[in-house]
Formats: C-alpha cells, sequence, structure tokens
C-alpha cells in the first residue's frame, strides 16, 4: 500500500473513531461546558498527545505483545478502568456554583482549571484507555509492510494525531458557542454529575468486558 492510499484508509477509520463517543469524547464535552473554551483545547491537545503513547509502542512492535498478553492486558484494563471511575466521582460529587447577584452588567464566567492539569486529564484519559492496543493493532496491519520507510511511518502518525485534534477541537467550538453554551452553563454542576455517571459507567465497562 503506497502512502496515499494509506492516508486515506487511516483518515476514513481513525476520523470514524474519534467521532465515536467514549472516554475522550465525554471528557472534553464536559470539561468545556464546565471551565470553558480554553480548558476544553487544552484537553483536547492531552488527548492527542495521549495517542503519542499508542503510536510509539505501536511503530515499536509492543502492541502486538501488548494484545495477546492476558496480565498486561488485565493490567491496562484495571488502571484505565479505574481512572475513568475517578473522573466520574469527582463530577458526582461537583456543587453548584454560587452565583453572584448580578446587575445587568454582571457576567457569569466559568473557572478555568491550570494548563497542566487540563492537558494531564486528556493525555492519562486517552493514554489509559486499555481499547487503544488492540485497535492501533488492528490500524496499522492495514498500512504496516516489512518494506515501510520510517518516513511513512511518521506522516501516518502525525496525521493521526492531526485528525483528533481537530476533531476535537471542533466539538470544543461548538459547545463554545454562547447559544449552546448558555443552557449549560445554568446546570453546569448537572451536567458534571451526568457525566460523571457516563465516566463511572464507561470505566466499569472496561474493568468487566472481556477484550477480543
Amino acid at each position: 500500500m503506497d502512502l496515499i492510499q494509506g492516508l486515506i484508509v487511516i483518515t476514513t477509520i481513525h476520523f470514524l473513531a474519534a467521532a465515536a463517543p467514549g472516554p475522550d469524547f465525554v471528557l472534553v464535552s464536559q470539561q468545556t461546558l464546565t471551565h470553558g473554551k480554553k480548558t476544553g483545547l487544552l484537553c483536547s491537545i492531552g488527548i492527542t498527545l495521549g495517542l503519542s503513547i499508542h503510536l510509539i509502542y505501536s511503530a515499536l512492535g509492543l502492541a502486538a505483545i501488548i494484545a495477546n498478553s492476558s496480565s498486561a492486558l488485565w493490567a491496562i484494563k484495571i488502571i484505565g478502568g479505574c481512572y475513568l471511575m475517578y473522573l466520574g466521582y469527582k463530577g458526582l460529587t461537583s456543587k453548584k456554583a454560587t452565583n453572584i447577584a448580578a446587575d445587568e452588567t454582571t457576567q457569569t464566567i466559568p473557572k478555568e482549571k491550570s494548563a497542566l492539569k487540563s492537558i494531564g486529564a486528556g493525555f492519562l484519559c486517552n493514554a489509559l484507555n486499555p481499547k487503544a492496543p488492540i485497535y492501533f493493532v488492528s490500524l496499522f496491519t492495514l498500512v504496516l509492510s516489512p518494506d515501510l520507510p520510517l518516513s511513512h511511518l511518521l506522516i501516518y502518525g502525525t496525521w493521526i494525531m492531526a485528525i483528533q485534534f481537530i476533531w476535537f477541537s471542533s466539538v470544543v467550538l461548538l459547545l463554545s458557542r454562547p447559544a449552546i453554551n448558555k443552557k449549560f452553563q445554568a446546570m453546569g454542576h448537572w451536567v458534571d454529575r451526568v457525566t460523571g455517571v457516563a465516566m463511572i459507567a464507561l470505566g466499569l465497562k472496561v474493568i468487566t468486558t472481556k477484550l477480543n
């Protein structure tokens, strides 16, 4: 498979994978609606950087080892599932923001998290996804060949990260639109709690679902 064909295959498959609802989507949505556009974009950067972990071990051939090691998969499932449940717990315990009695000039401003925490949350959410090893083994199996140049591998990896960032940035920009964001800000703590339940459910599913 040549470079262009490989890019077409990767673009089609990874865009669908990125757009599918999952831990990354839930986290980005919750962070954007609760803390604002900047935090959502930083979280998207973290998720994109988390992909680098999967791309590196895939390129080194470790994904195949992990995918065929029950003990390695079990460890990843437990760590990843527990982290998702931890994020869910934080959402469930969120409290309603204290609104300052306002005149017409007062405007509610979402509280932003630190850049490092936002990027770190996205990074860990993606890097600890226990289904990623199998996904990347399947994806790279379609485009890899023994004679694949290293430059092509770097292009594939960079493009996958670009697709990831473009998609989640688009989600953040959509949810940051005043007409949409205003509706959610009034019930921000409920957004946290609903997404918290979703995160805990995803964490439990990760731990209890058998990975084939």
